[in-house]
């Protein structure tokens, strides 16, 4: 039967003792990992988020009623022991912080007792995610799952230090807002008040941010709750937190330096990592060219080749078509893998085609120097040569080639790097490899909307030297804006934000508004900004990315309390779920029966 406290008074966290305590009467309290009875002795492994403290029951020392409950002990009881600090009878246990020391217990209270839990709670658990997320306040029992939320909360509290110490305001913005149709879908809220109309949940704080800067607060920052209704990955919630920013009469360099330097404190500070400065910097153009992405991963090489030129008067269709459709042809080398079994080439190919790839062609250079090749029927020796030479291949070399627009190539060829990295483990999690990719398209054209649209939003800074260009070639003008990637995630983003009037009038133009339209979205930062508005800018980082990147998870539920599965549903509080017909009633909104199969 569950007991209370009664006055009783934590006294240390498990894994606060150590051998400094000896001799000590302490307090300690949490939940039993494990218990044995070995016959007039029992062993209990105590475990609360600190991490785990051996307890021994001897009648003698408890007495006969401590020591009956102790013998009903199970795993995830809770239990208050009171007893003294000894060093360990048995050998120390090297896997332990507490492995030298354990409390011989005078007193035992059962706080609460558990039924037999649906999974053991253990670190690196096998059980299925499905039932772990299902019962979620289980599985944060985890000593890893605990670690990792821990380390999120320091990251957090660091980063607040951090900027309240450069001039930063925390201030809260609101997370119910005006809808605005740039970016992925909104989550909409339906208002009582005012039938038929939607409050948004934010995507991210933007438009207040810009506003806060108009009146004069100068360094802003936020941890922000942010939301999209979008498809799900491993690195993407539709409920987030942003560490945001934004800052007034600054630029490119004065954003970076910041932020360098908050990177720097948080890896030194949490990981003891030293982050070499300055960050590298690297434009979109280049980040493109060289490695399909415009989030590289740096942690290995295998960079993309542009050998369009080299190609250009073989007979081989594949390569003759991209170029004459205003394509390219590029590749990549995998070294050392010439050897590779036609079946996985195979599966490389499959592979490609799931990013836009018609095939993949393929030169292998055998260690005697010949070739195999899916092409090497349509080109010369000498074109075999100059193609090999211009991949700097060597014997043993696998080059694999994609040709398309350069649009598809890229994407092919960026995550066929990726995945054959993952196949030779050279993705390791403990090398932090950062980059700022800068100078991004301000604009990029939609297919489906048969317009530009903004490549990061309407308010992003074009390049001072670009601007001239906008009316005749807007897909060529390059935005003020930057990226801030580590080991192929995008960590963060931002821009120097648009504070003059005519460039914001005419980039509403470019993007297809009409003044009224503009007005009609976003008509209360226009009217701020015929007050009086500093140039600023800012970057905002994903928390969830950071932390889990920092922590070496796989997937950002590891680190976010209570996520939700790819179809944006909590398996443990079964969200989304109907609502009672009164209160669809009192929004006047009425569910629309999908017709029966």
């Amino acid at each position: 039967m569950a007991e209370s406290m009664m006055g009783l008074k934590r006294s240390h966290r498990c894994t606060e003792l150590g051998t400094a305590n000896i001799g000590e009467h302490v307090t300690v309290m949490g939940w039993v990992q494990k218990s044995r009875n070995k016959g007039g002795i029992i062993f209990v492994d105590l475990r609360d988020r600190s991490g785990i403290l051996q307890i021994i029951f001897e009648e003698s020392d408890c007495g006969a009623e401590s020591f009956e409950k102790a013998e009903k002990l199970r795993s995830e009881f809770v239990i208050a022991v009171t007893g003294k600090v000894e060093a360990r009878s048995g050998g120390v246990n090297e896997n332990l912080a507490t492995g030298a020391i354990e409390v011989r217990a005078s007193g035992l209270r059962i706080l609460s007792e558990s039924e037999t839990p649906p999974f053991p709670i253990e670190e690196n658990s096998k059980t299925k995610e499905e039932l772990r997320l299902k019962y979620r306040f289980l599985d944060l029992r985890r000593p890893d799952l605990q670690r990792s939320m821990m380390f999120r909360s320091n990251i957090a509290i660091l980063t607040r230090k951090f900027l309240a110490e450069e001039g930063f305001l925390e201030i809260e913005t609101p997370t119910l807002i005006k809808s605005t149709p740039e970016g992925a879908r909104d989550y909409l809220v339906p208002s009582r008040v005012h039938p038929g109309s939607f409050y948004a949940l934010p995507q991210s704080p933007q438009l207040f941010k810009q506003l806060l800067m108009c009146s004069g607060y100068d360094r802003y920052f936020q941890l922000a709750r942010c939301y999209r209704d979008e498809d799900l990955r491993a690195d993407r919630q539709p409920e987030f937190t942003q560490i945001d920013m934004e800052l007034s009469f600054v630029d490119v360099d004065d954003v970076i330096d910041v932020n360098e330097r908050l990177l720097q404190r948080l890896f030194k500070e949490l990981l003891d990592v030293e982050i070499p400065m300055p960050i590298p910097r690297m434009t979109w153009q280049e980040a493109m060219d060289r490695f399909g992405s415009d989030k590289p991963d740096l942690r290995f090489g295998m960079e993309l080749k542009d050998v369009s030129f080299v190609v250009r008067d073989c007979e081989f269709a594949v390569f003759k078509n991209a170029l004459d459709q205003g394509g390219s042809v590029r590749g990549i080398n995998a070294k050392g893998q010439g050897g590779m079994a036609r079946k996985k080439i195979d599966a490389l190919v499959e592979f490609a085609k799931g990013f836009g790839a018609k095939g993949l062609a393929y030169l292998a250079v055998l260690e005697d120097g010949s070739y195999k090749s899916s092409f090497a029927k349509f080109m010369t020796e000498e074109q075999l040569h100059d193609l090999t030479a211009a991949m700097d291949g060597k014997p043993g070399d696998l080059l694999l080639f994609a040709a398309d627009k350069n649009k598809v190539v890229w994407d092919v060829l960026g995550n066929l790097r990726l995945e054959l990295a993952r196949q030779q483990d050279l993705l390791k999690k403990d090398d932090f490899k950062f980059l700022w990719v800068t100078q991004f398209p301000l604009l990029e054209y939609s297919e489906e909307q048969g317009r530009f649209v903004a490549m990061h939003h309407p308010f992003t800074m074009p390049m001072e030297e670009d601007w001239g260009k906008i009316d005749e070639d807007p897909g060529s003008v390059r935005a003020k804006a930057y990226d801030i990637v580590l080991n192929g995630t995008e960590l963060g983003g931002g821009s120097v934000r648009i504070h003059q009037a005519d460039i914001q009038a005419k980039m509403f133009e470019v993007l297809g508004f009409t003044p009224e339209k503009a007005n009609e979205q976003f008509g209360f930062l226009l009217e701020a900004f015929k007050f009086g508005v500093p140039p600023h800018a800012g970057l905002a980082y994903g928390l969830d990315r950071l932390a889990m990147l920092m922590v070496g998870a796989d997937s950002i539920r590891d680190v976010i309390a209570f996520p939700k599965v790819k179809d944006a549903s909590c398996l443990m509080t079964e969200a989304p779920a109907p609502v009672d017909e009164k209160q669809l009633q009192e929004l006047g909104i009425e569910i629309a029966q999908g017709e029966e199969a």
